[in-house]
């Protein structure tokens, strides 16, 4: 039983600073998840029943909405919830759940992100055999490995921690993160080291595929205005998801890694939830405006919904 560890409950410190303004945070909070959910939601329902949409891009661009959902999930209700509690906890096993929700969240959406970037490197450098390659097979498989690596990854990954004894159970953030469970243990530990960096480098590998696929796609498009058309149109949307999302996440490791605890509580919650607040807000709204098909769907549905309403009040 020695390495069982005896902590049962966790309390959650990184709140505490939000004490006095509980009641205003909360109903900020609770409208920015329902305007998450719904630029998320929209964005997949529109390609879900739009026939026009299910192409590759498309669906992984669903896959990248789905996995938005999957990971603010994971963070807010709990979050909304300890904002009316006035000592908030979570249970060991809800912890560890949830640090395995919030790091698989955010290297799917790197995986996601890489895949996609294969993806606009078929359509732009090699658009001749573009659908040959990208069957519906290999599109499948693809999705199946951005989801499933990070999954796989961290299940081995939480399985570690939990084998690990704790010698404390106060968690200075708004929510459990695997790194800041590791260190209450009462020993250091090698496996979560190893797994960590090993983690590390598979990520920084995907990093280097991206490079590479928009190393070709530039020096492509630089020969073609047709492709410099689309460059603009696919693959920047692309690209700023990848750079916001890159400089949250890396910010906030490096951070909680190595920064100061001498910044104001405040200011260290918001470094923590970066990747919470701007990418699953964002990607869907560039995405849904930059993307022809998508805002001229969104558009026609606007109309239809306008026109519906003028013909009830003529009615009326």
């Amino acid at each position: 039983m020695d390495n069982v560890s005896v902590v049962r409950v966790f309390t959650l410190s990184g709140i505490n600073e939000t004490m006095n303004y509980r009641i205003a945070i909360f109903s900020i909070t609770l409208l920015y998840y329902c305007l998450i959910l719904f630029a998320n939601i929209t964005v997949i329902m529109i390609i879900i029943f739009d026939e026009n949409l299910h192409e590759p891009m498309y669906i992984l661009l669903c896959s990248f909405c789905m996995n938005g959902l999957y990971g603010t999930t994971g963070f807010y209700p709990k979050f909304l919830v300890d904002l009316l509690s006035s000592s908030p906890q979570i249970s060991y096993e809800g912890c560890l759940l949830q640090a395995f929700v919030m790091y698989s969240f955010a290297c799917c959406e790197l995986s996601i992100l890489a895949v996609m970037a294969y993806d606009r490197y078929l359509a732009i450098c090699r658009p001749l055999h573009y659908l040959s390659i990208m069957t519906k097979r290999r599109l499948s498989g693809l999705i199946c490995f951005s989801w499933l690596t990070p999954l796989s990854i961290f299940s081995i990954i939480i399985f570690v921690t939990s084998t690990l004894r704790l010698c404390g159970s106060k968690i200075q953030k708004l929510f459990c993160a695997n790194w800041i469970i590791v260190k209450l243990a009462c020993s250091d530990s090698v496996s979560s080291e190893i797994l960590s960096y090993a983690t590390i480098i598979i990520y920084v590998l995907h990093g280097f595929f991206t490079i590479w696929t928009y190393m070709h796609i530039i020096r492509t498009c630089v020969r073609s205005k047709d492709d410099r058309v689309k460059f603009m149109q696919t693959c920047v949307p692309h690209l700023v998801s990848l750079s916001t999302f890159l400089f949250v996440i890396v910010f906030d490791l490096m951070y909680m890694r190595f920064g100061s605890t001498d910044l104001p509580q405040s200011l260290q919650n918001f470094i923590a939830i970066e990747f919470l607040l701007i990418p699953p807000m964002m990607n869907p709204l560039i995405y849904g405006f930059k993307l022809t098909k998508i805002r001229n769907r969104i558009l026609g549905l606007v109309y239809v919904e306008r026109k519906m309403t003028s013909s009830i009040k003529c009615q009326l």
